[in-house]
């Protein structure tokens, strides 16, 4: 009986967040372990099919890199990386659409549907709805010496995003899963950042909430401290002062440009953990970090 009273307990807490999130838009970036581990793979589509039987409307953008790696390998193609990003020439443009695109993808959408959500698969080529264009990337060769621009291939950054295909699709009750490829003017492929495919789709949607599933609990302060909540003036002030480093950069700078661009709050979370989307939006204290304007 107790354990029923607290189930109960927990349902009530959750009660105030769900009417707050009701019919609104939650962009989640799905990666890291979440992804590889099948009980976190389960329950992460259990936490989405829930959250749109509640009148929640998710959009899920996915990674691979992992994925792409193995293909890689296996089809004896060498990656390079400049400043984190892969370089992409055009067979390994055509490994990552197929990857991403072809098995992914597909897969993410399947385990949705077999455990009772409507999801659909997406690309940035399906009715444009991610326009993008060849990154450009400066890097120092030598000291006292001017940066030189540096050849990504079809390495590309976010232009425009079509949301009147993800609103036509919300308007009849499926679940978008966005493959983060984007399509140049050319017509051409473009291999693009899931953050930052994620944060300007939140942008373009005006989302109640952007969501990156990562690897780590979040943004730690100086003494490895979780950091619950904090601006995004805080956030500045932690990269300036070193706390924020690596690959927690790039995170936090893409959650602040999402705000910027009037996405209502942020979060960086632990994907690891089990139903962490639920964890941080309904409850109390949450288990990730919130970044606020």
């Amino acid at each position: 009986m107790d354990t029923s009273i607290e189930k109960a307990s927990i349902l009530i807490e959750s009660l105030p967040y769900i009417k707050q999130f009701y019919k609104k838009t939650v962009v989640i970036k799905y990666g890291g372990h979440a992804m590889v581990d099948e009980e976190l793979k389960k329950n992460f589509a259990l936490d989405i099919i829930l959250m749109k039987y509640i009148g929640i409307n998710p959009v899920v953008v996915h990674g691979g890199g992992p994925q792409i790696n193995k293909f890689l390998q296996k089809m004896n193609i060498q990656s390079n990386y400049v400043q984190g990003m892969r370089v992409t020439d055009g067979e390994t443009m055509d490994v990552v659409e197929m990857v991403l695109v072809g098995k992914v993808n597909k897969e993410i959408v399947g385990l949705i549907n077999f455990h009772g959500g409507k999801a659909i698969g997406l690309s940035g080529r399906d009715g444009d709805l991610i326009k993008a264009r060849k990154m450009q990337v400066m890097k120092s060769m030598a000291e006292n010496a001017p940066p030189e621009l540096i050849d990504l291939g079809r390495v590309g950054e976010v232009t425009q995003v079509n949301p009147e295909v993800l609103i036509t699709l919300d308007s009849q009750d499926f679940i978008p899963v966005i493959a983060p490829v984007g399509v140049g003017e050319d017509g051409g492929s473009y291999n693009i950042n899931a953050d930052l495919v994620a944060g300007a789709v939140a942008s373009h949607l005006q989302a109640e909430k952007l969501i990156l599933l990562t690897d780590v609990e979040g943004v730690l302060d100086r003494e490895g401290k979780l950091i619950a909540s904090m601006t995004s003036l805080e956030a500045d002030e932690m990269i300036a002062s070193g706390v924020a480093k690596g690959g927690m950069i790039p995170k936090i700078r893409c959650c602040q440009e999402a705000l910027a661009q009037g996405v209502g709050k942020a979060h960086i979370v632990d994907g690891r953990l089990k139903h962490a989307i639920l964890l941080e939006m309904f409850t109390r204290e949450g288990i990730g970090t919130e970044i606020v304007r």
